[in-house]
């Protein structure tokens, strides 16, 4: 089956690519790019860098941006996933969805409208074993926002570690691990299926503890 990536360039949409590429045919990416963090449905910090992400996984890009409310958003997305199917006979899409019900069933709907499969392999597994997943996979994987206590800004720009899992461990009574609740926004610089790495050349760091971004101002590809 054909398939398009629901891509974001964070960690669990990265994930799911690589499990997508074990059982179909990747055709291509498909990205909403929000207008600021207020988006409930999509990942909003620097965004722009999955042209790079696509040119190290060596797959076409489908990008389109949106406002922050949930019908500018969802009619973007329709828009994307008819490309895909026009452009590249995509028969089914990937996301990277956890436990987010409010994502998933926006985005089956759709899926639904436009008569493509919508697969979610990463769906209902344990947060902090995807974790160490990724991190046994060999990502490379930066932290980009915190929204929310007690995540400080301090964080920003350091790299998911096994550390840091275990510290999530910890946490997880009152943080959602993975993030899917907003509590924080991370960027992957290398995974398996990646030619080149993501090297951030310059970035500036905004807000306070709790509530803070990383905003990319130049980044490339480097040799890994």
């Amino acid at each position: 089956m054909r398939v398009c990536i629901l891509y974001s360039g964070g960690k669990d949409s990265n994930l799911a690519l690589l499990k997508a590429y074990e059982e179909f045919d990747v055709a291509c990416l498909v990205t909403v790019s929000p207008r600021s963090e207020e988006s409930y449905l999509f990942h909003y910090p620097n965004t722009e860098l999955v042209q790079l992400q696509a040119e190290s996984l060596k797959l076409p890009l489908i990008m389109e941006t949106c406002l922050d409310d949930e019908v500018s958003g969802l009619r973007a997305l329709y828009n994307v996933l008819m490309c895909a199917r026009d452009l590249y006979g995509v028969e089914g899409v990937v996301t990277g969805a956890i436990r987010s019900t409010y994502q998933a069933t926006r985005f089956q709907k759709v899926c639904d409208d436009l008569k493509l499969w919508c697969f979610n392999p990463l769906w209902l597994r344990d947060e902090i074993s995807l974790l160490k997943e990724a991190l046994d996979y060999g990502f490379e994987i930066i932290f980009t926002r915190v929204a929310g206590y007690p995540l400080k800004k301090t964080i920003l720009g350091k790299m998911l570690t096994k550390d840091v899992v275990k510290e999530f461990d910890r946490m997880k009574s009152y943080l959602n691990p993975s993030g899917e609740g907003g509590e924080y926004e991370t960027l992957v610089l290398d995974m398996p299926l990646f030619t080149k790495k993501l090297k951030i050349v310059d970035y500036v760091i905004v807000g306070a503890d709790y509530d803070a971004t990383l905003i990319v101002k130049k980044a490339e590809l480097e040799e890994r």
